[in-house]
């Protein structure tokens, strides 16, 4: 955002990073040896200029050349941020002012994303940036101004950095002097393109070593780019039961059948959709209204609108069980202190054991910190060939057939998947999960796809205890 490049060039890999302490160096560098950021370009280019910066975060402060601003503060709190930049954009006038708010990314930790708590921090932050523009006008200089709101990341459950459309979508939104009202983007934006776009407005010119590109079809004069590959990525289909946090869109059903309903916010658009996890295409299945389900599906939707443009893919799984078939997994719940990685279970006494229908915690009696389970089942393979398991948890997890290893997601770490594969014959086969969680947020799921199955949540149907 600040460098108009991604990693790869500037070099900043982690969050540990640090100007002195990094491992992959930057490409070019520039005043205060680190890559250059749109701070040393303006600087560089007009001495004179008013600059600088105002952030809620702290880590912010070391990712700038600090000889090449002239306002450099760290506020404590989002409310103190904005009244330090409002203050700053009244007495000085400055020519570029970098504005960071932080209190969003602390909800979605705490809190978890597109939870009410979360979009309660985001109406603060909308009520912020309206104290932002106030002060612009105040300051006299709004005919002049041009406004750049964005984000760095979006979220998912408690967490992101992972490889989701919610972790990595972000808004862009441009307002103010030289911008088209009313105008929509419909071309792809990407992160670096804040830095070049800021330097556009300003008339400067950007490093050769900066790969980010100025939106300049939101500015009046300016065309809309013409590509084949330019379209409109319509906002995905809601699939209800809606996902909430890590927990994906359907669930299970246990002696019901659940009716599958989908919805689009687009007006003129349709919904096509399959049950079998494929991706939909524009001669799908219609949805016209809610439809009856009953055996566990993978139900995967777009929306289409009457120009041909499309949404990505929202995917649900739903599935069903008898609770009287033989169908479940039996499991073994302990309480273990200051866990790090997997216990050894083998002489271990269970708090608990018992009998659920998936690899996940949900229903299982337990405390909020430091425990384990292990889940014991045997999985019914249909047809021969190569089929892939994956763990998608927080904190540790490994998954085991017929006693060999296959997924290794061991550890103290945040909701993040690993996977392996295995040739199975047909018939039924031992399948183990390990869990424990040693602290924090907690989260567990198992998938597995195979010939002719599609990724999903191992489906109750296929598990059984005996």
């Amino acid at each position: 955002m600040l460098m108009g490049a991604g990693p790869e060039q500037h070099g900043i890999t982690s969050n540990g990073w640090e100007k002195d302490d990094f491992i992959l160096p930057p490409v070019v560098s520039g005043t205060e040896n680190i890559f250059p950021t749109i701070f040393s370009v303006i600087k560089n280019q007009n001495s004179d200029s008013e600059i600088g910066a105002v952030y809620h975060w702290g880590g912010f402060g070391r990712l700038f050349e600090k000889s090449c601003v002239d306002i450099d503060i760290n506020g404590k709190t989002e409310y103190e941020t904005t009244e330090i930049a409002s203050k700053i954009i009244k007495d000085k006038k400055p020519e570029y002012l970098f504005i960071h708010l932080d209190h969003v990314d602390h909800a979605g930790h705490e809190y978890g994303h597109g939870t009410k708590k979360y979009y309660k921090s985001v109406e603060i932050a909308d009520e912020l940036i309206g104290k932002i523009v106030n002060a612009i006008r105040q300051a006299g200089i709004f005919e002049n101004t041009t406004i750049l709101v964005t984000a760095d990341h979006g979220g998912i459950g408690y967490g992101h950095g992972g490889e989701t459309i919610d972790e990595i979508e972000i808004p862009f939104i441009l307002y103010g002097h030289g911008i088209k009202k009313g105008y929509r983007i419909n071309h792809p934006v990407y992160t670096y393109d804040n830095a070049a776009t800021a330097v556009f407005v300003l008339g400067y010119d950007q490093p050769y070593a900066w790969i980010g590109r100025a939106v300049k079809s939101a500015f009046v004069g300016y065309k809309v780019p013409k590509s084949s590959y330019v379209k409109m990525m319509l906002p995905a289909p809601t699939i209800y039961p809606k996902k909430k946090l890590y927990d994906p869109a359907g669930g299970l059903f246990i002696d019901d059948n659940p009716k599958l309903k989908i919805e689009s916010e687009i007006d003129n658009s349709e919904i096509r959709y399959t049950l079998d996890g494929t991706s939909p295409t524009e001669n799908s299945e219609l949805y016209t209204k809610p439809i009856n389900l009953k055996k566990s599906v993978v139900v995967s939707a777009k929306v289409f609108d009457k120009d041909k443009n499309a949404s990505s893919s929202s995917v649900a799984y739903f599935r069903i069980v008898k609770s009287n078939s033989n169908n479940g997994i039996s499991y073994k719940y302990f309480e273990i202190d200051n866990l790090k990685m997997l216990p050894s279970f083998v002489n271990l006494k269970p708090e608990k054991i018992g009998k659920c229908y998936e690899f996940r915690y949900g229903n299982i009696p337990k405390r909020k910190e430091n425990f384990a389970i292990e889940f014991n089942s045997k999985i019914k393979i249909e047809k021969k060939g190569e089929y892939k398991f994956y763990t998608y948890s927080d904190d540790g997890s490994q998954l085991l057939i017929n006693d060999r290893l296959i997924v290794d997601n061991d550890g103290d770490h945040g909701t993040k998947e690993r996977s392996g594969s295995i040739n199975l014959d047909a018939g039924f086969h031992n399948i183990k999960v390990t869990y424990f969680n040693g602290g924090g947020g907690s989260w567990l799921d198992v998938f597995y796809k195979g010939p002719n199955i599609p990724k999903q949540i191992i489906s109750p149907e296929v598990l059984f205890v005996n």
